[in-house]
């Protein structure tokens, strides 16, 4: 049997080896200890753990550099209350604690150093300002950070005295700030433009321009806006219109540029509106001036030329006819030099109102100088014989409209003008020689005993005064009954005869029988179609009564062509039933022929009117 001895090199490697053990796990804590240390000395941030009696139990060099605590201070077992009262001695947070956050004063104050907000900042005597951030731990103790955030807070205050520096500026300046999101809805809007038009902020946030909407665009100029955007475009003096406070419209430019994020994604526009009211009345009244008479408010003669060469391309182009009429007053200058030039002035601003009221809206009215107008007009009939009728009946227009009395600051003064005519289609002519030639046909007036007209053209001017002689031949033949009805047979399929075509015939003493197509067109052209309409009415009613009383006849209808300024009448329809009350004729037996185009012009109205003579 083998007996071992105590002591032996058996017995004591067991404990060797735990000894070895302790000494490696004591020498890796230090070592993690003092890694610990290490990186709490090095954090940018100061940290202090408190316990749940308030006793300091850890902190960080940070810590004491950040509030400025001496480290001889930090003994083991300090209480976190001294290290406030120190400092509250040493008036580190403030004589009336005023670097402190008002919601941290009552625990500081009070010194309950675990009781304080989770949350709040103060300031040193060395001017940092700390974000102080507290959370509990599981024994019932504190940890507490502390974070230098001085040039966030200035970043911050800068920021604000930034913004409120940009809210005063817009709040004084006629420009306006704006911003807009991703899908183009304002999201900010700062400026004296709300004030101006009276309208909140709120009205604008959410919505987009085109969807609050401004005057004076038209759908396509929106859509091109809309367009720009969705390109993420800058844009420049986008005008606009919108009505202020009082009423009155006015004018804004608005420019923008898109926003991008580093990654260039797109997040909305930003940019700024501007009242340019005052330079668009500035840029109306140089128009004005550079273009219009400041006498009478007419064209001058720069933009007479201007459309008078416009006017000469488009006539070409429609194949349309158009004309130029000079006007001089006859015997001006005898008015100036006896009333005065403020009494002539006054006659030239009256004749100028006149003259307007004689022409169409579309045609144009300017003055060369002096007493001398123009007009000019456009767009008249295809036929130059049908063409210089309609400007004859203007000419005669403006002769009634300038023989009537002036009065002139309380005295009647009388003026007549004379009136020269040059027709025009195309560039045949030059815009000089179409001016020459009406001024020709005027001296040719005033030639004529003044008070008249002439046309440039005389052959043109001999079928003009033909027309005009025709129209006078014709109403005194309406008056002495000159007129007669012929009757053109209608034949059904059998070969009986059905009815009758009316067909109006003019028995002139001089020229013998008057065919239609030589009268009618004058009698469209000066009203005259409407006692002559009458006229064939009757007669044809009168026709059926004395047919109705032959067997042979009783039964033939007479159709009657009706005109369209007849048939656009508003009486018509009472017309033709009167006509037939009178008469005691045949409803069945009068038939009233009207052309398909003359139903295209208001085909409610043709409606309504067939209604009634059913």
């Amino acid at each position: 049997m083998t007996v071992k001895q105590l002591g032996s090199t058996g017995d004591l490697d067991p404990a060797r080896t735990h000894l070895e053990e302790l000494e490696k796990t004591r020498e890796q804590m230090s070592q993690t200890s003092s890694d610990l240390r290490i990186a709490l000395d090095n954090m940018s941030h100061g940290m202090v753990t408190l316990d749940a009696d308030g006793r300091v139990t850890l902190y960080n060099r940070r810590f004491l550099e950040l509030v400025d605590l001496p480290p001889e201070l930090m003994v083991e077992g300090v209480n976190g209350a001294d290290l406030v009262q120190y400092q509250t001695e040493r008036g580190d947070f403030g004589e009336e604690f005023e670097w402190l956050d008002p919601a941290a004063r009552p625990f500081v104050v009070a010194g309950d150093v675990r009781g304080a907000p989770d949350h709040y900042l103060r300031k040193t005597r060395a001017g940092l300002t700390l974000q102080v951030k507290s959370r509990p731990l599981p024994n019932g103790g504190v940890v507490r950070t502390y974070e230098d955030v001085s040039h966030f807070v200035e970043a911050q205050a800068l920021l604000r005295e930034s913004e409120t520096r940009f809210r005063s500026l817009t709040a004084v300046s006629s420009d306006w700030y704006w911003e807009q999101d991703e899908n183009f809805r304002f999201v900010r809007v700062d400026g004296q433009i709300l004030a101006e038009i009276n309208t909140p902020a709120s009205n604008y946030l959410g919505k987009t321009r085109w969807e609050i909407g401004a005057q004076g665009l038209t759908e396509a100029q929106w859509a091109e806006h809309r367009h720009l955007l969705e390109l993420h475009q800058t844009f420049r003096n986008f005008e606009i219109q919108n009505k202020d406070s009082t009423g009155k419209v006015r004018w804004y430019a608005i420019n923008g540029t898109p926003i991008f994020d580093e990654r260039a994604v797109f997040l909305g526009y930003r940019g700024i509106g501007r009242d340019i009211t005052d330079q668009k009345l500035a840029e109306d009244e140089s128009q004005r001036l550079a273009f219009y008479d400041t006498l009478t408010g007419l064209p001058n003669r720069r933009l007479l030329l201007d459309r008078l060469s416009q006017a000469l391309v488009t006539s070409g182009r429609n194949h349309g006819q158009a004309a130029l009429l000079f006007i001089d007053l006859d015997n001006f200058k005898d008015l100036n030099d006896t009333q005065g030039h403020d009494v002539g002035d006054q006659l030239l601003a009256r004749v100028a109102n006149r003259l307007v009221t004689c022409i169409r809206l579309g045609d144009t009215v300017a003055r060369l100088g002096g007493d001398e107008f123009v007009v000019m007009l456009e767009n008249l009939k295809p036929e130059i014989d049908q063409a210089s009728a309609q400007v004859a009946v203007v000419a005669e227009k403006i002769l009634d409209s300038l023989n009537r009395p002036f009065d002139l600051g309380g005295k009647v003064h009388y003026s007549t003008p004379s009136i020269g005519i040059a027709m025009f289609s195309g560039q045949k002519q030059s815009v000089d020689e179409l001016l020459r030639r009406a001024d020709l046909a005027m001296y040719q007036s005033k030639a004529a005993g003044r008070n008249t007209w002439r046309f440039f053209d005389p052959e043109m001017q001999a079928t003009v005064e033909a027309r005009a002689a025709m129209e006078v031949d014709l109403r005194h033949g309406l008056e002495r009954g000159e007129l007669v009805l012929y009757y053109q047979a209608v034949v059904n399929l059998e070969g009986k005869i059905a009815g009758v075509e009316a067909l109006v015939r003019w028995h002139h003493p001089q020229r013998g029988l008057v065919p239609p197509k030589e009268f009618i067109s004058v009698a469209e052209q000066t009203g005259l179609i409407l006692p002559l309409g009458k006229w064939v009415l009757r007669a044809a009613c009168a026709q059926l009564v004395t047919w109705g009383k032959n067997a042979k006849t009783r039964g033939l209808s007479i159709a009657v062509n009706i005109s369209a300024k007849e048939f656009q009448q508003v009486g018509f329809a009472c017309n033709i039933l009167d006509q037939l009350g009178e008469s005691g004729a045949n409803p069945n037996l009068l038939k009233l022929e009207l052309t398909e185009s003359l139903l295209l012009i208001d085909v409610q109205d043709a409606i309504q009117k067939m209604a009634e003579l059913r």
